[in-house]
């Protein structure tokens, strides 16, 4: 098991960038990959981006693909994503997971979650 805190969520305007963070415990972080997560109010969770392990492949959504950057410390124990290019629609609640098996777009492959950040973009 490990647990996650998300953070850096805030405001940002239409174009501009913002960097979230999750930080992980445990001594057995990099045996897990991690996923990024966002919920917009009265919508499902949707899968933003992911990364395996070791940090040696990382996934996106098509919707985040050539913006979003996700990467990995497992000595620090913190996953990031660089959002740029940010737009309205990218306004949600954005949420780490973490799983022991392969990594996923499905929230429900996901062991571990987070409390959420959130991410308002406005226009």
């Amino acid at each position: 098991q490990v647990q996650l805190v998300e953070s850096g969520g805030g405001l940002v305007q239409a174009g501009g960038s913002l960097r979230i963070s999750c930080a992980a415990s445990g001594r057995t972080f990099d045996q897990y990959h991690v996923g990024w997560f966002r919920q917009a109010p009265g919508s499902e969770r949707d899968f933003v981006a992911a990364i395996t392990r070791s940090g040696e492949s990382t996934h996106f959504s098509n919707s985040v693909r050539g913006r979003f950057v996700i990467s990995r410390d497992n000595v620090g124990n913190i996953v990031y994503l660089q959002m740029n290019y940010l737009k309205p629609e990218d306004t949600a609640v954005y949420y780490c997971a973490a799983g022991d098996s392969r990594w996923s777009v499905l929230p429900e492959d996901y062991t571990s979650w987070g409390q959420g950040t959130q991410v308002t973009v406005s226009s």
